[in-house]
């Protein structure tokens, strides 16, 4: 069983840093050719380094994917320098605090764009291209999507209603999309991120002291994940071997589920 991704073209979003960076670099390594995207282009331009202009496996796009001609630029830009796109990582995410009862508060609203509407856009956007190059193929996969979603899906934590909302809506937006476009033989899966390094988890350790030890102590594996190890298992379901795998959410987060009393943010 092969697990190869070589020769493959793939769009990451949110590849500027953290785990959206970790798996376009990781895709890189197995020989994809992948388009590194984010908003961010300054730590594009640095993470990628000095890009052939007609040679290599990297380019980068920078741009905001709220806006639906960015979404058509990015495909374009993906087009014109691989010809095809096979795998799309739905890598962008935020993480913004709640305050349930502030009627002024416009956090569910920006998360559910910035989590749920964007990637609902790009993965149809991109799916409409994989069901165009592959018409005249009669069997294996014509794409694969992978969304990043957050154990804070099925954790309560009011601070983080926003972004919780937001997760398990793109937990049943991964199993609709599934549904829907397995007829042209695409499969789209999630990955349930908990215990891992992102970027947003970073920024939380920073901020508070005292939740590293609380999630270490209370995750079965007593750590905390790096985003490399994450970027394996995303490898595993953009592959032609898990071609009978879709609509699923895989958990990776160290057995925290299943014991989860942490008061810190899940991310």
């Amino acid at each position: 069983m092969s697990f190869s991704i070589e020769g493959k073209t793939a769009i990451v979003t949110g590849a500027a840093n953290g785990v959206g960076l970790a798996i376009a670099r990781h895709f890189v390594d197995q020989g994809a050719n992948v388009m590194f995207a984010d908003m961010d282009e300054a730590r594009l331009s640095h993470e990628c380094g000095e890009i052939p202009e007609d040679d290599g496996n990297i380019r980068y796009f920078a741009g905001d994917l709220r806006e639906r001609l960015t979404l058509a630029n990015l495909l374009s830009a993906t087009i014109d320098a691989f010809d095809r796109v096979d795998i799309l990582i739905n890598g962008s995410r935020q993480v913004l605090p709640s305050d349930p009862l502030d009627l002024d508060d416009t956090t569910l609203e920006t998360l559910m764009m910035q989590n749920v509407t964007n990637t609902f856009r790009l993965s149809q956007v991109v799916a409409k291209r994989m069901i165009k190059q592959s018409a005249d193929k009669e069997d294996g996969q014509a794409g694969a999507i992978v969304n990043l979603s957050s154990i804070a899906a099925r954790r309560t934590q009011p601070e983080l209603l926003g972004f919780s909302v937001s997760m398990a809506a793109l937990d049943q937006l991964t199993r609709s999309l599934a549904v829907s476009m397995a007829q042209h033989r695409i499969r789209v899966n999630s990955v349930a991120l908990g215990s891992v390094m992102s970027a947003s988890l970073k920024q939380s350790l920073k901020d508070n002291d005292g939740y590293r030890e609380e999630i270490e102590e209370n995750t079965p594996l007593s750590r905390i994940a790096s985003p490399a190890e994450l970027a394996q298992a995303v490898q595993f379901l953009s592959c032609e071997s898990a071609g009978f795998i879709t609509g699923q959410i895989m958990t990776i987060d160290g057995g925290r589920t299943l014991v989860d009393p942490v008061n810190a943010p899940a991310h």
